[in-house]
């Protein structure tokens, strides 16, 4: 019986311990920071007729997406 309890107790205790192993997470050399999002990208996926880096431009394509395609009240039309 007492053979059984340190068992019990060792593995418990083991158990508990593996929890204080974890390694730091810290960021490493080389880390990008990210720039301003109007600064846009140089490849196919940016919208046509932007022009990067431009901040006006960008902010009323945020305007404009956000009444065209993301207004429920727009989609389904003024029921009053």
């Amino acid at each position: 019986m007492k053979r059984l309890f340190v068992l019990t107790f060792s593995v418990v205790a083991l158990s508990a311990l593996s929890a204080c192993g974890e390694k730091p997470q810290t960021l490493g050399s080389g880390v990008k920071t990210d720039g301003a999002a109007y600064q846009g990208v140089q490849n196919q996926f940016a919208a046509p007729g932007w022009k990067a880096g431009d901040k006006t431009s960008w902010e009323q394509g945020l305007k404009a997406r956000a009444q065209n395609s993301q207004n429920e009240y727009n989609k389904i039309g003024n029921s009053k």
